[in-house]
């Protein structure tokens, strides 16, 4: 029924706090074909996906974008302490997830454009349908019993990511979804009223 899918669309949160259980390897296959499903600008399917599948993995991944925060604070003029704290989380948060997926676009899989303007326009687009498969990941891992957290991070810090887990050069870090079986599971935040979102013209 279309009430039973609405209320499961509904039911997702952004999930940080999981259980020390092992996502199975069947599991993860399907949340991740699942997820190519998702809609893409021109059918480009510019997502690509790593698995950070290994202890080291995650250690090179965490350092790198930590070491990028810390100098990103220090040159904001960040307290010391600040800063610790910051960086500790970003370690733990990186380190303690049972799984960790990095969302990357394809810089290559664009359509020709003639001029910069609508070449940018082209990158957006991908980058939106990057994001449209973190959706589908999300709500494909709920589907699963599973949840997880949507973190910006690689944003910030794109080419220590891409050197980190020795990337392709075309691969563009946008964003990182840490999964697994939830702990907790959180009230929704407030949302802001449908009058102040959506205008009819």
């Amino acid at each position: 029924m279309s009430s039973d899918l609405h209320t499961f669309l509904r039911s997702r949160r952004s999930v940080r706090h999981y259980l020390p259980q092992k996502v199975p390897e069947e599991v993860l296959l399907r949340v991740l074909e699942t997820t190519t499903y998702a809609p893409s600008a021109h059918n480009r399917q510019p997502w690509r996906i790593v698995i950070l599948a290994s202890l080291e993995a995650r250690w090179h991944l965490a350092e790198a974008i930590s070491k990028k925060l810390a100098a990103d604070m220090i040159a904001d003029g960040s307290a010391p302490a600040e800063i610790q704290t910051r960086v500790e989380r970003t370690i733990r948060r990186t380190n303690d997830a049972p799984l960790a997926i990095l969302l990357c676009r394809d810089v290559t899989q664009v359509e020709t454009q003639p001029d910069a303007s609508r070449k940018e326009i082209e990158a957006e687009m991908g980058r939106q349908s990057v994001a449209a498969a973190g959706l589908q990941l999300l709500l494909a891992s709920e589907a699963e019993g599973l949840s997880g957290t949507w973190i910006c991070w690689p944003l910030f810090a794109q080419a220590e990511t891409r050197q980190a887990l020795d990337l392709p050069s075309e691969w563009e870090p946008q964003a990182m979804v840490f999964l697994g079986y939830p702990r907790d599971h959180p009230e929704p935040p407030p949302r802001k009223s449908l009058s102040e979102i959506v205008r009819y013209v």
